[in-house]
C-alpha cells in the first residue's frame, strides 16, 4: 500500500534520500548507536537546570533525539527512512505498538481511523460555540473534550473516580527532604478490588489503545472543522477512500489533493509526530500520571502547545518573511536583527546544535517544483533561502545556529493553502501520535510526577493581627 501511494511521488522520495545523504556527509554516519539503550538503575544522578533542564524523568522506547549528531529516530527507525518509505498511518502504528505493521495489521488500523474520523456529535457540539471568535487552539482543546463525551461515558457523575479507592494520589505525606528511593513504579496508587467488574466495552477505557486511535483520527477532523468554521463555512465530512493526510487536506480545503500535495503533507506529519520530552509531551504525561485519562492528557498537550514558546513559531516565521518583503532586504534585516540581539524566528533549537534533521527535509520540500508557484509564494521561498544563508554565515560557526523544524514548515503549509492560524493546530494533529504513544507507555509502570521546588523564602516570621498591621 505504501509503495502504491509513493509511486507518483518518487521525486520526493529521492529528495528525502538526498537530504539524508547530505546529513551523513556533513555530520558522519547517523545511527551508530548500540543495539538497544541501557535500562536505568534508579535513582539516577544527573545535572538539572531551571525548568527541569537535564532531568531524567522516565525511561522510553518511543523516540530518540541526538542533538549533537542531528539525529532523530522513532522506535529505532531513522526519520529520513520513515519519511522516504513510510506513511503517517504506519508511523502512528509504530509509535503506539513498537513495531512496523504487516499489511493486514495496517489495513485494520486504517479501517479504525476511517471509522473514527466521523464524529457527528462532536462537530454538532463544536458548531454550537462561536468558533469564529475563538483562538484555534482553544477551539481544538474544547473539541477534544467533546470527543471524550462522544466516545466515553466518563463525564457522567457515576463515572467519577471514587475517593475511597485512593490510598494517596500525591506524595506530600512523605517528607520531601528524603532522598528518592528509586522505586520502579508508584507505591501510592489505587486499591485493587477483587470484586471489581471488568469493563463491558472499550467505551469507558479512555486510557487504552482505542482511545489513542480515536484521538489520532479525531483531532484532524476537529482541526479541519475549526479551519472551516473560522471563515463561516460548514465542515466537510471525511472521505473513506482517502488517506489520513489526504483527508486532512480535503476537509480543510474542500479539494482532493494531488499526489504531490498528499505526500508533502504526509511527510510533514511524520516529521512532527514525536520529539522527545518536550513541554507538551511532558504536560500530557504529567496529567496521565495522576490516573486521569488520555483525552484529558492530550487536552493538556494542546494547552502546552498553545504557548508561544512551544507552538506557533512557524506562524511567526511566515509573518517575519512577509515583513522582510523580498530577498533583497534579507541581508540588511538579518544584520539589524542580530545587532539588536534579537532572535531570528525559526533558527536555533534547545536540543540540536547542528542542522535540525526535520528542517533538512522540509527545506527542499518547500522549494520542490516551485516553478508553478504564484509570484507571492516564489518570493516567500526565495526570501526564506536568502535569510537562511545570511543567518548561517553570521552565526553557525560561533554559535551553531541553524534552521529548526519551524523555519520551513510554515512555508510548506503556506504552499498547501493552509491559513497560518491553523499551523499550530496542525502541529497537534501530528503530535497526537507521539503524545498518546508516550502516555500509553508511561502508565504501564506509572509513578505520579512530583518534582521538588527549592524553597528560597523566609522562615520564622511572626504573625501580626490585622488591626496591628
Amino acid at each position: 500500500m505504501n509503495r502504491d501511494r509513493h509511486q507518483e511521488t518518487t521525486e520526493i522520495t529521492k529528495l528525502i534520500l538526498d537530504a539524508a545523504a547530505k546529513a551523513r556527509a556533513e555530520i558522519g554516519p547517523i545511527g551508530k548507536q548500540p543495539a538497544t539503550g541501557k535500562a536505568a538503575k534508579w535513582p539516577i544522578e544527573c545535572t538539572i537546570g531551571p525548568g527541569l533542564e537535564g532531568a531524567i524523568a522516565c525511561e522510553s522506547k518511543v523516540g530518540y533525539v541526538n542533538g549533537s549528531a542531528g539525529m532523530l529516530s522513532y522506535r529505532g527507525y531513522d526519520i529520513f527512512e520513515l519519511c522516504a518509505y513510510s506513511t503517517y498511518e504506519e508511523v502512528s502504528f509504530l509509535l503506539l505498538h513498537g513495531y512496523l505493521p504487516n499489511s493486514e495489521e495496517l489495513k485494520a488500523f486504517e479501517d479504525k481511523l476511517t471509522n473514527y474520523r466521523h464524529m457527528n456529535k462532536t462537530l454538532r457540539l463544536l458548531m454550537s460555540y462561536p468558533v469564529e471568535e475563538m483562538n484555534a487552539m482553544a477551539a481544538l482543546r474544547m473539541g477534544t473534550i467533546f470527543m471524550r463525551q462522544e466516545f466515553t461515558s466518563l463525564d457522567r457523575e457515576e463515572a467519577k473516580p471514587k475517593l475511597d479507592d485512593a490510598i494517596s494520589a500525591d506524595e506530600d505525606s512523605i517528607a520531601m527532604e528524603t532522598k528518592p528511593s528509586g522505586e520502579r513504579r508508584a507505591i501510592y496508587e489505587f486499591k485493587k478490588k477483587k470484586s471489581r467488574k471488568r469493563r463491558k466495552s472499550d467505551r469507558d477505557d479512555a486510557s487504552g489503545l482505542e482511545a489513542c486511535y480515536h484521538l489520532i483520527a479525531g483531532v484532524p477532523t476537529i482541526t479541519a472543522a475549526i479551519a472551516r468554521l473560522r471563515h463561516g463555512l460548514m465542515p466537510y465530512e471525511p472521505l473513506n477512500e482517502l488517506s489520513h493526510a489526504a483527508n486532512i487536506f480535503y476537509m480543510m480545503n474542500g479539494q482532493r489533493p494531488t499526489p504531490i500535495e498528499e505526500r508533502v503533507l504526509d511527510v510533514a506529519l511524520i516529521l512532527h509526530a514525536d520529539h522527545g520530552m518536550n513541554a507538551s509531551t511532558f504536560a500530557s504525561m504529567v496529567v496521565a500520571s495522576t490516573m486521569s485519562d488520555i483525552y484529558f492528557s492530550v487536552g493538556s498537550g494542546i494547552a502546552a502547545l498553545n504557548g508561544p514558546l512551544h507552538g506557533g513559531a512557524n506562524e511567526r516565521v511566515i509573518h517575519t518573511l512577509h515583513d522582510i518583503g523580498s530577498p533583497e532586504n534579507a541581508a540588511a534585516w538579518v544584520k539589524e536583527t542580530l545587532a539588536k540581539k534579537e532572535k531570528v524566528p525559526g533558527f536555533g533549537h534547545r536540543v540540536y546544535n547542528t542542522y535540525d534533521p526535520r528542517a533538512r527535509i522540509l527545506g527542499p520540500l518547500a522549494k520542490f517544483k516551485c516553478s508553478g508557484c504564484s509570484s507571492d509564494i516564489q518570493n516567500l521561498i526565495t526570501t526564506a533561502e536568502r535569510v537562511e544563508l545570511e543567518v548561517i554565515e553570521a552565526l553557525s560557526q560561533d554559535k551553531n545556529i541553524f534552521p529548526n523544524v519551524d523555519y520551513y514548515s510554515g512555508v510548506v503549509y503556506t504552499r498547501l493553502g493552509i491559513d497560518p492560524a491553523m499551523f499550530t493546530p496542525l502541529f497537534a494533529v501530528s503530535r497526537v501520535a507521539g503524545w498518546t504513544a508516550r502516555v500509553l507507555e508511561y502508565i504501564q509502570k506509572n509513578r505520579i510526577f512530583r518534582p521538588r521546588a527549592l524553597y528560597t523564602g523566609q522562615f520564622n516570621r511572626e504573625f501580626t493581627k490585622i488591626d496591628e498591621r
